[in-house]
């Protein structure tokens, strides 16, 4: 008797593991109107398209080669964040951005950019940019030519996108690539076949 009471046990249980596997999982999320007969989801902010955020990395890179502080600002919010190539803090807001940038600039006597292989991803109101860069310049009126790679992050304000994080990071020449070893017998070892 006591087995078949525990039996009943596990077959209810079972049902409701079963019902409750079959709820669709969109209802989740979702919340009731005053009738409570349909639902109504949360809408989504719209995405970018991709051309949009393309756009907005295109005219913020042509003022930052220009030195145009205000059109640049127009991309970034005030409380963006910078991590350089350089081993330093990150900067914190968009007017010590101005203060370091302005610094750089003044160094810079002729410069050209070059973006490739942009890759763009969004998650609701934040986007992200990834992208290696070459930039030939004159600093310091010596010729200078940098490669490296920059990680935008997007956030969607009111009704545009603005850069909320600049991370960039120039890659350091490391020369011609070194041969492997080859690794050295063992003295007392006979060498091994195709030695």
């Amino acid at each position: 008797m006591q087995s078949m009471t525990m039996v009943r046990r596990g077959f209810w249980l079972a049902a409701l593991v079963t019902l409750a596997l079959l709820v669709p999982a969109a209802s989740f999320g979702q919340k009731k109107t005053k009738n409570n007969n349909t639902t109504d989801t949360v809408p989504m902010p719209p995405m970018p398209a991709p051309e949009e955020l393309e756009n907005l990395m295109s005219q913020m890179l042509g003022a930052w080669q220009v030195g145009d502080i205000d059109a640049m600002h127009k991309y970034y919010a005030d409380d963006a964040t910078f991590t350089s190539g350089a081993y330093e803090p990150p900067v914190v807001g968009w007017q010590n951005y101005v203060s370091a940038y302005q610094k750089q600039r003044e160094r810079i006597q002729g410069m050209q950019f070059i973006r490739r292989n942009t890759v763009i991803r969004y998650r609701s109101d934040l986007a992200w940019a990834t992208y290696q860069w070459e930039m030939f310049a004159t600093v310091d009126n010596k010729s200078m030519n940098a490669y490296g790679h920059t990680t935008l992050v997007f956030a969607k304000t009111a009704d545009h996108w603005l850069i909320v994080h600049n991370h960039t990071s120039q890659v350091c020449d490391v020369g011609s690539p070194v041969p492997a070893a080859s690794p050295q017998p063992q003295p007392g070892q006979p060498p091994k076949s195709g030695d």
